[in-house]
């Protein structure tokens, strides 16, 4: 069975993450969305949020599970018994940080490759931190996260507006 792990932090998830899932599970059999934690981000929705919320987006796949994890991305793929890591390259400033961390977790564990996936070229400019930032100045994100994501975006930021 070929298993896949697809890591990221997700805060929150866009259309180009849902574009490398889609491609992802034609091309594995297991598709496990690793949610964790980044200590260099300030996230927007929780690890629990993001988990939920990714499962939302994602039910329509029959071969997708969606966890949490902490520690070392490589052990956590051992674990689980992925014999591949996913990771979206969106721009050629991407890939000298990705075949870094490709090489180290090589080295870690040379059973685990890395797959590389570029997302649809109208998703290229597109990451999660620009999305939070066009939502928290009143911007439209409609056109790059899920409608479910969307609202729970609006509802978060309103929720930090009033200081809670």
């Amino acid at each position: 069975m070929r298993h896949v792990i697809y890591p990221g932090t997700f805060d929150p998830i866009t259309n180009g993450h849902l574009d490398i899932i889609e491609r992802a599970t034609t091309l594995f059999d297991t598709v496990t969305i690793g949610v964790t934690t980044n200590p260099t981000k300030n996230p927007l929705f929780t690890v629990e949020e993001r988990v939920a919320m990714i499962r939302e987006v994602t039910r329509h796949f029959n071969n997708i599970r969606v966890e949490s994890f902490t520690g070392l991305l490589v052990d956590y793929a051992q674990r689980l018994g992925a014999s591949a890591i996913i990771r979206g390259l969106r721009a050629i400033s991407d890939f000298e940080y990705e075949f870094q961390m490709a090489l180290v977790n090589r080295k870690i564990s040379d059973g685990i490759v890395t797959v590389f996936l570029m997302p649809h070229e109208k998703y290229t400019y597109l990451n999660s931190t620009i999305v939070k930032e066009l939502a928290t100045f009143g911007g439209d994100v409609s056109r790059f996260v899920p409608p479910a994501v969307e609202a729970l975006i609006k509802q978060k930021i309103v929720k930090k507006a009033l200081g809670g």
